[in-house]
């Protein structure tokens, strides 16, 4: 069957590789746990050639379940693959050897939490917001790597004289594909993994030359940005059997927004996890938020940029987890569902889940979580109900953050992510932020999204017309609770957060 597509989904707890038909519907899947490092407080790091190795390991699974073997790989077997990863998280490795001269430092990772609230001091922060649409934060790369050029030996005059090559976790997957230096491999990324690296001119399009002198990246470091459907080059033919065209990269929120059918302004998904991420569709036109939301690319196409307001939120299902492991008043994650059915609904207990801070459009880094609102008559049930409802509630920021800098009322909000298989959590969710709440009928929509690129830039697809044609809903969600009691009950929420913040 001609027009199968192969994603490889490398994120932060795992490494994925899907195989779909030209439908969209997953044929084949495989996984990989990844271990993380945590050599101190607030310092994530992964081991970059176990990243590589799992995608090919993950790859070569799929590819066997599905029958497909060396020549039905060149006979076209599958079209193309597609590459979507976590974000900002970055490498440096040498460009001879491909040897990595350090782990590879995590999106989550805080060690240059210092060094941002210098720039910050030293007024640098507009700068950044006006050329990249991001803030200040650890969370982007630059600060990362420029810490790793000064904490490895010799790095940063090894990267004057061009030894050393640096990205996002998309360049050293591509790399790596490609063969690397031995087979003439290109160092590349995509403008969504570029925009999110607080380097990169979301205008222009292009690596900035006075930020990359603010940070000290040398830009002999960095990769070529190409469109996220492109030519970028085929995966080495001893590693999977055959060379497959590598067509489609985006970083992983993106991808999901693709893999939702979101591309036209206005259109909204969340994928809610771990935390969550929310990304409306901007348009063409580079946002620029007074309340502290990203400005990002949502996907570059034939040199066309459509852009994104994407807002964070730290802690969505850890809340969930939390009440598993450190609270034990659950078995399983899923059993959360039934407990806050049995909550009482007169109750307004606030569960603020700032575990690691607050994201969007706090940015609170020193904020940490509390439960307000305890009587004696509160039960485990109320709990849980406050956990989901957080969630609800900051996404409700999030949607009103960004409706005061414009953006209309979103239709529906597309949903996905392990928190959308909770009915009791996304009903809330419709009833916090007054809009229907749409899952799909593929839960895999990162790797959906990965995968539907690949096959634009294969042709198995001519437009995204032909991507949106093929999203389906599974379950939805209508708003139910009467307009003065969401006002209310956002008010208590509102009033919690002041609270923690006041207390940081």
């Amino acid at each position: 069957m001609p027009g199968r597509l192969l994603a490889v989904d490398q994120g932060t707890t795992s490494t994925r590789a899907l195989l779909f038909s030209a439908a969209g519907v997953p044929l084949a899947s495989a996984r990989r746990e990844l271990p993380q490092h945590f050599p101190r407080d607030g310092w994530v790091e992964h081991e970059p050639e176990r990243l590589v190795a799992d995608a090919v390991a993950c790859a070569r699974e799929v590819l066997a379940a599905a029958g497909l073997g060396p020549d039905a790989l060149r006979a076209g077997a599958v079209a193309a693959v597609g590459v979507t990863n976590q974000r900002e998280t970055v490498v440096l490795w040498e460009r001879a050897s491909g040897r990595p001269l350090h782990r590879a430092l995590v999106w989550q990772d805080r060690r240059t939490a210092d060094a941002c609230a210098r720039l910050r001091a030293a007024g640098h922060e507009p700068l950044v917001q006006q050329r990249t649409g991001l803030l200040l934060d650890p969370y982007f790369s630059a600060t990362k790597l420029a810490w790793l050029l000064d904490h490895v030996p010799g790095a940063r005059a090894r990267a004057e004289r061009g030894e050393l090559l640096a990205g996002t976790v998309d360049a050293w997957l591509l790399w790596n594909l490609q063969g690397g230096a031995a087979h003439g491999a290109r160092h590349l990324t995509d403008a969504t993994n570029a925009s999110r690296t607080a380097l990169f001119d979301l205008s222009a399009q292009r690596w900035d030359d006075e930020l990359l002198a603010l940070f000290g990246v040398p830009r002999a470091l960095l990769p070529e940005v190409l469109d996220s459907v492109a030519d970028f080059g085929a995966t080495e033919p001893a590693l999977l059997g055959a060379a497959l065209p590598l067509r489609g990269v985006a970083g992983d929120q993106q991808a999901a927004a693709v893999g939702q059918a979101c591309f036209q302004p206005g259109q909204i998904k969340g994928t809610f996890g771990t935390g969550a991420f929310v990304l409306l569709h901007a348009g063409e036109r580079a946002p620029r938020s007074r309340h502290r939301l990203l400005g990002t690319v949502a996907l570059r196409l034939s040199g066309v940029s459509a852009y994104a307001l994407e807002g964070s939120i730290f802690s969505s299902g850890s809340a969930v987890q939390w009440l598993r492991d450190g609270l034990g008043i659950i078995a399983r994650s899923p059993d959360s569902e039934a407990l806050a059915r049995r909550a009482e609904p007169s109750r307004r207990v606030h569960l603020v889940p700032a575990f690691t801070g607050l994201g969007a459009p706090h940015w609170d880094a020193g904020a940490r979580g509390a439960i307000l609102g305890l009587t004696r008559d509160v039960s485990a049930a109320d709990l849980c109900a406050a956990a989901l409802q957080a969630t609800g509630f900051q996404t409700a920021d999030l949607l009103a953050a960004m409706a005061a800098d414009g953006a209309p009322a979103p239709a529906a909000l597309r949903v996905d992510g392990g928190l959308s298989d909770n009915g009791y959590a996304m009903q809330f969710l419709a009833d916090a932020c007054g809009v229907p709440v749409e899952r799909p009928a593929c839960a895999e929509t990162t790797a959906l999204g990965a995968a539907l690129l690949a096959g634009l830039g294969a042709g198995v697809f001519a437009s995204t017309a032909e991507l949106s044609a093929l999203w389906r809903a599974a379950a939805s969600w209508e708003p139910r609770m009467p307009a003065s009691e969401r006002d209310e009950r956002l008010a208590g929420w509102r009033a919690a957060v002041a609270r923690v913040r006041a207390q940081a």
